[in-house]
């Protein structure tokens, strides 16, 4: 009707179908088809055809004095129509950093996305700084519902959530610099004699773990503890001191003065979701949806 009324509108006004339809940008063809079809549907002719153009007749004549009110009312209409649904989202407050990118998440919804227009993703960034970043954690729900990251410490069970995604492996990043930026993989012997920067254990088993296996079995490393969180600071004080950190294949691209390294070690660690201790309806029905599709993976 939208169109119909727009090709009536502009023949009326210009008495000819070709110059309607270089207003229109469509064929004249076009237009004469939607204003046979209005005609068909009115059940009365609205147009005079002559060689010279067309011109009203007596009942389009009493239909061009309504019809830009019908055209307009019309379209008001489907806006009123299209705001309501804008209303009826649920948005989904998706949190991310640098070090918690949130990209995991938007592939995985990006395949299902068109299944669920309910739904609609807000990305709200934060800080990747280790002494507000337990903080972040505390405070989910109230400026986002989702983090993505990383199980670096239990803790986090106290105030939120979680729902692991997968595996992440532990690399190895140095300096360009460095006398091993150009291996393709290191074995744990290449690191004999050199300082390895590691996560202080004790709040997550997977850093406990390995931290172990280092202190264990290869007494050769010298392990130097961060006793917090990681944040870009510590890659930044690796590569200035030249220092090799225990990293993430997930943060291979995190620095540009790092390369990040694949071991022959085979040592992961979980990570997914955190969300809310007592999340909302909308954030529940988001969250049996990814479920939903992890089992049909």
């Amino acid at each position: 009707m939208n169109e119909q009324l727009n090709a009536f509108i502009q023949v009326a006004e210009s008495g000819s179908f070709s110059k309607a339809a270089e207003k229109l940008f469509v064929s004249p063809t076009a237009v004469m088809k939607q204003i046979n079809s209005l005609e068909k549907e009115v059940g009365i002719p609205l147009f005079i055809r002559t060689n010279h153009g067309v011109e009203l007749t007596d009942a389009g004549k009493s239909f061009n004095k309504d019809a830009e009110f019908i055209l307009q009312y019309f379209q008001e209409a489907l806006l009123r129509t299209r705001n309501t649904t804008h209303v009826d989202k649920h948005i989904i407050r998706v949190g991310t950093s640098i070090l918690n990118p949130c990209k995991v998440l938007l592939d995985l919804w990006n395949e299902i996305s068109n299944q669920h227009p309910q739904f609609e993703i807000k990305i709200v960034p934060f800080e990747d700084d280790a002494y507000t970043l337990p903080n972040t954690y505390r405070n989910i729900g109230k400026h986002f519902d989702f983090i993505v990251g990383p199980f670096l410490t239990e803790n986090w069970n106290d105030y939120s959530h979680t729902l692991k995604l997968g595996t992440y492996r532990f690399c190895f990043a140095v300096s360009r610099k460095h006398r091993l930026a150009s291996k393709k993989k290191l074995s744990i012997t290449d690191l004999y004699g050199e300082k390895l920067v590691v996560m202080k254990g004790g709040t997550s088993a997977s850093i406990d773990e390995i931290s172990e296996f280092f202190i264990k079995n290869h007494p050769e490393i010298h392990i130097k503890s961060v006793p917090r969180l990681y944040d870009i600071d510590v890659f930044n004080r690796c590569g200035q001191n030249n220092l090799i950190l225990l990293t993430l294949d997930a943060w291979s691209d995190i620095h540009p003065s790092l390369v990040t390294i694949p071991s022959d070690l085979d040592f992961t660690i979980p990570y997914g979701l955190f969300y809310p201790l007592n999340p909302s309806k909308d954030v529940i029905e988001f969250l049996e949806i990814i479920k939903e599709m992890q089992t049909n993976h």
